[in-house]
């Protein structure tokens, strides 16, 4: 696998043939050509939210597929649905780092993508 595109689906065994750190390179080699306004770091952990989310899919962790073709038939493309599972990853992140909360979900994190809809992600509600 040479190229990254989030809009189209990854073949998981080729994925997971790859070390980390040329996935994360991938994902941001794609972003970069955007021509986006984001810091280096930013895209740094924007990409790896990306490969963290793809690893998922890849992984075929439960309700992860079915969350994406949810959001992809309620209008987003696959790359916008990509960013709504990786939002629902960072903020639990985020909440372990901050203290909010002691450890990982798994329990909170499958009700979150069940819940999780392209009206909602679009008006911020993740």
């Amino acid at each position: 696998m040479e190229v990254y595109d989030p809009d189209n689906s990854i073949e998981p065994d080729a994925w997971l043939a790859l070390d980390e750190a040329t996935q994360i390179d991938l994902v941001w080699r794609y972003h970069a050509g955007l021509d986006l306004d984001m810091p280096v770091e930013a895209l740094s952990v924007h990409s790896s939210i990306h490969v963290i989310v793809e690893n998922q899919l890849a992984l075929g962790v439960n309700l992860l597929a079915e969350t994406v073709a949810k959001l992809t038939r309620q209008g987003l493309d696959r790359h916008e649905a990509i960013h709504a599972i990786g939002a629902i990853i960072s903020k639990d992140v985020f909440d372990i780092i901050k203290g909010s909360t002691e450890e990982f979900s798994p329990v909170k994190y499958r009700r979150k993508l069940q819940k999780i809809t392209a009206k909602r992600w679009l008006k911020g509600q993740y």
